[in-house]
């Protein structure tokens, strides 16, 4: 069997979102099945750490697809093209993109429909394509993935069409996220914050991760606890992200405040143990990944109490409506006041979190791509 994969997010030099989630599944698929031939489709020149076994071809697709002209043109042209030259026998594509214009059948990931419930973050251009395309996808897909209950109930809610033919793999959680030791939590603390204890908010920053509010909520926070705790914020700064660096010139407590941009596996990892907690009160999220990769560091969590938040987290969180700032500020205030409440957490997630393994996501995956052949 002919598997091509679409791996334009398998990115040199980074790796986020898409990217984490299409290596992590990728890389046990060709690594379990060896005996099938993989055709990963990349669309600029690629790292060859990528190329996970003698059993995978790398194709280079250009130009690179990273805007709505050439998604279109990418998907509905170079895609098929590649398809048929290559012979292959399904496409699995993990964006939410598919091709509109090949017969071989084709396995979607959709995440989630960020695009429908918070619009104002995504450039027109791009919310536009989202709007007009998406039911096409889902209509060309033979079968759909989706990363969550609450998504797979989302996307039936918007497009009935995916009756029949969606189903839910949760995602993993990498094992570079562990608990680490009192040393190492104590080094983290000095490189990054001079050895201050650190509420941290992981993930690229633009409008729907919430920075804004989180920033106003740590503003109340300091005001009413007098604390040394520092706010670090790890990860790139990726679009519509000026208001919130605009407001970090004026912003009282701005010494207070870390930005750390992009950081690799290993790092981001080491940051993510030694946090006091993890923040993530997000507008909408399909799944949540720094809240499982919290949980499975041992670091207590507050996130929102809206989309996938709680079928993710279940009772080893704290919960806040990320459009009230004081309900942010509560919890930090609370989680900073209780550290029976902090232990109790740290319990809960480590328990909670077994319940996300790539190994077990990708052997699902593996069983959709054959249905999707069938």
């Amino acid at each position: 069997m002919r598997i091509a994969v679409n791996t334009r997010f398998l990115l040199k030099d980074y790796l986020e979102g898409y990217g984490h989630f299409l290596h992590e599944i990728v890389r046990r698929m060709t690594a379990a099945h060896p005996e099938h031939e993989f055709i990963f489709l990349f669309d600029r020149p690629f790292d060859e750490k990528f190329v996970f076994g003698k059993n995978v071809t790398p194709v280079v697709l250009g130009p690179a697809a990273r805007h709505p002209l050439l998604w279109k043109y990418w998907y509905d042209f170079k895609i098929p093209s590649a398809l048929k030259k290559y012979k292959a026998d399904v496409f699995f594509s993990a964006d939410g993109f598919c091709s509109g214009r090949t017969t071989v059948p084709q396995c979607l990931v959709l995440h989630d429909l960020a695009f429908l419930h918070y619009p104002a973050g995504i450039p027109k251009t791009q919310l536009s394509y989202y709007k007009r395309n998406t039911p096409d996808f889902i209509r060309k897909a033979k079968k759909i993935i989706t990363v969550s209950d609450f998504s797979r109930k989302d996307i039936l809610e918007h497009y009935p069409e995916a009756a029949g033919k969606i189903s839910v793999i949760h995602n993993g959680i990498r094992p570079s996220f562990h608990p680490q030791s009192y040393e190492e939590r104590e080094a983290v603390k000095q490189k990054y914050t001079g050895g201050a204890a650190y509420f941290l908010s992981a993930g690229s920053i633009h409008p729907r991760k919430n920075g804004m509010n989180l920033l106003k909520a740590f503003s109340l926070f300091k005001k009413r606890q007098q604390s040394s705790l520092k706010l670090v914020f790890a990860g790139r700064l990726a679009w519509q992200y000026e208001a919130f660096t605009e407001s970090l010139k004026s912003y009282k407590y701005r010494h207070d405040v870390i930005l750390t941009g992009y950081l690799p596996e290993e790092e981001l990892a080491a940051l993510t143990a030694g946090a006091y907690a993890l923040v993530y009160p997000s507008f909408f999220e399909g799944f949540g990944l720094p809240v499982a990769e919290a949980m499975q560091s041992g670091v207590p969590v507050i996130t929102s109490e809206n989309s996938a938040m709680q079928e993710i987290a279940g009772d080893a969180a704290l919960y806040a409506d990320p459009h009230n700032i004081q309900s942010i500020a509560d919890q930090l205030m609370r989680i900073y006041k209780d550290e029976r409440l902090r232990d109790q957490l740290q319990l809960k997630g480590l328990e909670r979190a077994t319940a996300f393994d790539w190994d077990k996501a990708a052997s699902q995956y593996w069983k959709v791509i054959e249905e999707t052949i069938a």
